[in-house]
């Protein structure tokens, strides 16, 4: 009975809600059902499980009252209950024949139901196991009076929340709130299984991607579990990538290079081999992805590029962080802060010509639409947000973001930002933001061309925001680069980052704000920041995380104290520089004295020593060498 209590937990973990009263109603456990007799009335005529007993035989019922796991009943919908039965292993999910309804979780809850749906439309939950990872999971929906119930194929093995599963049978779509742990489980799940039929790194974007794009498709949405063979749904969700790209005036040769990658994997011969319905069958991928990620990307309140956390954690398995694929992903908090200082709202015209999977853009989006009213909304989605992007898998997943989340024109251009008939085409449209994370240590570029071409694009006087490596900063590093920027652009300000925030990489970072088309004057000072805590921590399997809910404060603290030019001991500083200077906070602040602690020298000299010995200048008996 112990462990099955571990998998009651696991499913109301799952839901998202709490034994008695929930936003959406309440969870009342074992057959406990104070103040609603007809449910009371119903459990008592079901009786304890039998041991065997058919679906059809309403006679053999067993002794006392029915006690299901939980009753879960809805404020706005009293003629709709949700009944849920747990086993602890989940080789007692489910009997060939349904009639054991004492001995396994399918069984029984179907046994209930039966009963419970004279008076209700019940929706039956089964589940066994006590992980996530070996966890099993039915769902049956049974409409008061009627004779059979309906297998909710879409939830088989995923536990929905309970406002889910009545979308769910109402054919809406679901939303969930973002759950790094969750996406996290799918990435690793799905990586190792498409590992195993030999997908290839290059196509393994674009088939995540695919699938995103022809779930826009309604028909293929509602149609694809019907399907009868591997051919036919590969088939239809090639169809459906063509009509929801052309209805985005996607070019015709991008629309054939996926469905290209699709047709390649229709030959899979491991992949067809698996039927349909079964894990990591292709409808399993579909149920996945359309049960789990796409309801977090539709989270109408969420700045959260779910899609991009998705593919970071999904490639990360494919070779160390995944910066050896060119993906490292921009933490989400600091995406918020860098819209924050370029201060977008429902009139901005955004481009981010370095796009990747699209976080940037979708952070902008979610702000823009704030204040916007529904015709703005539209407007926005149709001429507000630009973007740019090399890479054929980074720039698929780009376009399924935007289209998820309704960009209805999908200005998302594939190619090399330095293009010359990209540049014109971004130049005509009247971009007042530009948002960047360049790529890195290109042998070609350095990061602050990418900065000075994103300046280039925008309207005079537009606001440029980029995160760039520290070197960027250093006044001997870059210097011509430097001086063209400078006699064009002005540096407005710089945030000297904390130097994990990109952890697990090991790359040192600084905000800068340029003004376009406005040449800088050195005779005005440039604010700078000092910004190396962020209340982030880094936890196990979880990397950095805010554990103490300390970034909202903070990032108020920052933004206030660079609008209004605040100079603070510790924090920051105002300097007038030049391209020959350094444009880093470290270089002109004061140091706040006060908040030293013994801790802080402790530790200076534990740093010190640590250089020394990796420089070879501590012998072994611990003295120091000099000259």
């Amino acid at each position: 009975m112990a462990a099955e209590q571990y998998t009651e937990s696991l499913t109301l973990r799952e839901m998202k809600c709490s034994i008695g009263k929930n936003p959406f109603g309440y969870v009342l456990p074992q057959g406990d059902v104070p103040g609603i007799d007809k449910i009371g009335k119903l459990l008592k005529k079901a009786g304890g499980k039998p041991k065997e007993c058919g679906l059809e035989d309403y006679s053999h019922r067993g002794k006392g009252k029915a006690k299901p796991e939980y009753i879960i009943t809805f404020d706005d919908d009293i003629h709709t209950i949700i009944v849920v039965e747990c086993k602890s292993s989940n080789k007692k999910h489910c009997s060939k024949t349904l009639n054991r309804p004492n001995g396994f979780a399918v069984d029984g809850v179907l046994y209930y139901a039966k009963f419970l749906k004279m008076e209700y439309n019940v929706i039956a939950l089964a589940v066994s196991g006590t992980s996530v990872q070996n966890m099993k999971a039915d769902a049956f929906y049974w409409m008061q009076g009627q004779d059979h119930y309906i297998v909710l194929d879409k939830a088989k093995d995923i536990i929905l929340e309970p406002q889910n599963y009545v979308e769910l049978i109402k054919g809406n779509k679901i939303k969930k709130a973002y759950s790094l742990d969750e996406i996290r489980n799918t990435a690793i799940d799905m990586h190792n299984s498409l590992r195993e039929i030999k997908v290839t790194e290059a196509h393994k974007p674009i088939f995540i991607a695919g699938i995103l794009i022809a779930l826009h498709d309604e028909d293929f949405s509602k149609s694809y579990s019907r399907l009868a063979s591997y051919k036919s749904v590969m088939q239809n969700i090639q169809s459906a990538i063509e009509n929801v790209l052309k209805d985005s005036d996607i070019r015709s040769n991008r629309i054939s290079y996926i469905k290209q990658v699709f047709r390649t994997l229709q030959d899979n011969t491991k992949f067809a081999g698996i039927p349909l319905g079964y894990a990591k069958s292709i409808t399993w991928y579909i149920e996945q992805l359309e049960m789990k990620i796409k309801p977090m990307m539709d989270y109408a309140d969420s700045t959260v590029d779910a899609l991009g956390v998705f593919y970071h954690e999904f490639i990360k398995y494919s070779g160390g962080d995944g910066s050896g694929l060119g993906i490292v992903l921009t933490p989400q908090h600091l995406t918020e802060f860098m819209c924050d200082l370029a201060g977008i709202n429902k009139n901005s015209r955004v481009v981010d010509i370095c796009c990747g999977s699209g976080s940037f853009l979708v952070t902008a989006m979610s702000k823009m639409f704030r204040d916007a009213n529904s015709d703005e909304v539209q407007r926005i989605r149709q001429d507000g947000l630009y973007g740019v992007e090399f890479d054929d898998g980074l720039y698929t997943l780009a376009i399924a973001n935007m289209i998820i989340r309704k960009d209805g024109k999908s200005n998302i251009y594939k190619g090399d930002c330095f293009n010359q008939n990209i540049t014109e085409e971004l130049k005509s449209k009247n971009i007042n933001i530009g948002l960047i994370n360049p790529p890195y240590s290109q042998k070609d570029v350095v990061e602050l061309e990418f900065v000075e071409h994103l300046l280039e694009v925008l309207t005079v006087g537009g606001t440029g925001v980029v995160v760039v490596p520290m070197s960027c900063a250093i006044g001997t590093k870059f210097k011509d680069v430097r001086e063209r920027l400078m006699k064009k652009h002005s540096l407005r300000a710089v945030f000297s980052m904390p130097d994990d925030i990109f952890y697990p990489t090991g790359t040192h970072v600084c905000v800068m704000v340029w003004t376009a088309h406005a040449p800088h004057d050195s005779t005005q000072e440039t604010f700078f920041g000092y910004c190396k805590d962020d209340g982030f921590v880094k936890r196990k399997k979880l990397g950095r995380i805010d554990a103490y809910g300390n970034w909202d404060g903070i990032r108020k603290q920052w933004l206030r104290l660079y609008r209004n030019r605040d100079v603070v001991d510790g924090l920051s500083a105002r300097q007038c520089v030049g391209h020959e200077d350094e444009w880093l906070c470290e270089a002109y602040m004061k140091t706040d004295y006060s908040a030293l602690t013994q801790q802080d020298f402790q530790q200076t000299l534990n740093d010190y020593l640590a250089y020394l010995v990796k420089d070879g200048e501590v012998y072994e008996d611990g003295s120091i060498f000099a000259e």
